[in-house]
């Protein structure tokens, strides 16, 4: 096992000015156990940690780093808007391009507004929903993550098919209240939410792919469904593309599945590893926000030259020819290798993977994996255990059983084949070990 004498002294000091010693929770490892690498660099697909180990990287940055760490022509992007200055609460014409872009590659989007953060971004969406339809209620499914604003951290009381309530400290129940809960990929709660509440729902919000229960996929016809049903309730569908923005295709999950929402809402990738999101739509409707409408909704660092220098670089390498293909080809390969792997240990009847493209997750559990219920059916202390022997091996995913793990373009065949051996080795820890 390689030392981490470095990390556990970092964490060490971490604990003592930092909440939990991370800036985002998953970042602790609460739900693996160990003490977290702390990351010095990366380059390409690689991580190197304090202490000096290095780990073909997984998460991506959970989602943005396409491209892979440190893209030549992304740095160089970067390196010349900061020269120019590093903010100045004015429009500036590198917004316009990339605004522009996203006008081009995404089918249902006219206008944009640009911000600083996929949670800012949904924040806006929400708001520009009801300040639409004059409607204060809000569909989401059960296990969507759509950011940490108050309306989003909710959970279901009791049956399938209820109003929010609080899952964090801090939320006041009214800003739950109007959130109503349905199971991802159940078209007939949805439907039951319409009519329940008809003339209430402002909007459906829905990961098109779902990447925060784990990877979890639209089944056959689910995605136009909810397009039906918010045209025939007059309510705003939401797709939330943070995560499958760019990343299933150019044009997102709304390309692929030939779904066009009234409403969405972009990060990670838009920004090339720069904090960024963005909400859009048709013209009309965003034509809604502030200054032209009623809609308020302001930005200090909003449109920040620095992440629009560094968005524009990233687009323009994805528009290679070829580049989507290739991906997918090394995510195919990948998936089937960490199968084989589980077969091989004898673990095919206790797992499951999801992908869609470029992203995937490997559950613990038989499954078929369709909704957040059974994604919590997954066995955590077989993922630890997977987990941890991929760390060891120097594969480093995501410290979660309920994340994605992304591949980019800068994976190599000896990447996947050194990944595919790693698991090898660690099912065969989970099969002797849980």
């Amino acid at each position: 096992m390689a030392s981490n004498r470095k990390s556990e002294t970092l964490l060490t000091k971490a604990n003592r000015v930092l909440v939990g010693g991370v800036n985002s929770p998953v970042r602790a490892f609460a739900a693996v156990g160990g003490v977290p690498p702390f990351i010095a660099k990366g380059k390409g697909a690689t991580l190197t940690d304090a202490d000096g180990n290095h780990y073909i990287d997984y998460v991506g940055g959970y989602g943005p780093m396409i491209l892979g760490h440190a893209h030549e022509r992304v740095m160089t992007a970067i390196t010349k808007a900061v020269h120019k200055g590093a903010s100045f609460g004015a429009p500036t014409e590198s917004e316009v391009k990339l605004a522009e872009a996203v006008a081009e590659a995404m089918p249902a989007i006219e206008a944009v507004r640009l911000v600083s953060s996929g949670t800012e971004a949904v924040m806006t969406a929400l708001r520009l929903a009801r300040g639409v339809t004059g409607r204060a209620k809000i569909v989401k499914t059960v296990g969507g993550y759509h950011g940490h604003a108050d309306a989003m951290l909710v959970s279901a009381g009791s049956g399938a098919l209820t109003l929010g309530v609080p899952s964090s400290p801090g939320v006041p129940a009214g800003a739950a209240a109007d959130t109503v809960l349905v199971p991802y990929n159940d078209l007939s709660a949805a439907a039951a939410a319409m009519e329940q509440f008809a003339g209430q729902i402002a909007g459906m919000i829905v990961e098109p792919v779902a990447g925060n229960m784990g990877v979890v996929l639209p089944g056959e016809g689910y995605l136009q469904g909810l397009r039906e049903l918010c045209d025939a309730h007059g309510a705003m569908l939401i797709f939330d593309e943070v995560m499958t923005g760019f990343r299933l295709a150019y044009g997102g999950a709304q390309q692929v599945y030939g779904v066009r929402p009234d409403i969405t809402t972009l990060g990670k990738i838009l920004g090339g590893g720069m904090p960024v999101g963005a909400v859009g739509g048709r013209r009309t409707l965003m034509n809604h926000l502030a200054p032209v409408g009623p809609v308020y909704q302001a930005g200090t660092l909003s449109g920040n030259p620095i992440a629009m220098a560094a968005g524009l670089a990233t687009l323009a390498e994805l528009q290679a020819e070829g580049f989507y293909e290739s991906l997918e080809q090394a995510s195919a390969q990948l998936a089937q290798g960490l199968l084989d792997a589980a077969r091989a240990a004898g673990l095919a009847d206790r797992v499951c993977l999801n992908r869609a493209a470029s992203m995937m997750t490997l559950f613990f559990t038989p499954g078929p994996v369709r909704d957040h219920a059974a994604a919590t059916a997954a066995d955590p202390a077989a993922f630890a255990t997977y987990f941890h022997a991929m760390l060891d091996a120097g594969v480093y995913l995501p410290p979660s059983q309920y994340e994605a793990f992304f591949l980019s373009a800068a994976h190599t065949q000896d990447d996947i084949h050194r990944t595919i051996d790693a698991a090898q080795h660690a099912m065969g820890l989970v099969a002797k070990t849980t």
